[in-house]
């Protein structure tokens, strides 16, 4: 783990220090799972499960066009022309 210092209201101190008594957790840790929960509504993805789900769309689609795999390269040049 990485050391940080973050600034707190006096409010929110004292309402983690009572929720860390409750759960028998330390405030440390409840702001991890704060951080963990808040970022996990923002849709934040690491590079490689952005990769996996590239992967996994590869191939389901098809256009309805006969040799489009096979003249890929000739296609996407025409695309970008446009």
């Amino acid at each position: 783990m990485i050391r940080t210092q973050i600034q707190l209201t006096d409010d929110q101190l004292k309402a983690l220090r009572r929720l860390s008594a409750i759960q028998g957790k330390s405030t440390a840790e409840l702001i991890r799972n704060g951080i963990d929960q808040y970022l996990a509504g923002k849709n934040i993805s690491k590079a490689q499960d952005r990769i996996e789900r590239a992967l996994g769309v590869a191939g389901r689609f098809a256009s309805g066009l006969p040799g489009v795999s096979a003249g890929h390269d000739r296609h996407l040049a025409e695309a970008f022309r446009r």
